[in-house]
């Protein structure tokens, strides 16, 4: 008796790796405050994005550090936009 092979389906992108994303891409091209929000937002969904995808059926692991580290760069850049708005 031969028995079919048990096929496993392809893993999938997190929402919380997507969302990171969007949010990092985001906090760059909004103003001061919501650019600080959305990157605070992008390093938040990132973390997750990274958790979710040491499980084997989800992927999105790098793209969810990038988001996160694109997070770090939009809170300076915010800051700088802040500083610049005021003078």
């Amino acid at each position: 008796m031969s028995e079919t092979p048990s096929t496993r389906p392809s893993p999938i992108f997190s929402i919380a790796s997507v969302l990171s994303i969007v949010c990092a891409i985001g906090s760059f091209m909004s103003g001061a405050i919501l650019g600080l929000i959305l990157a605070v937002l992008a390093i938040v969904f990132g973390s997750f994005g990274t958790l979710l995808s040491l499980s084997p059926h989800r992927r999105g692991g790098v793209m969810s550090t990038f988001a996160m580290v694109a997070g770090i760069i939009g809170i300076v850049a915010a800051v700088f936009k802040a500083i610049l708005w005021f003078f």
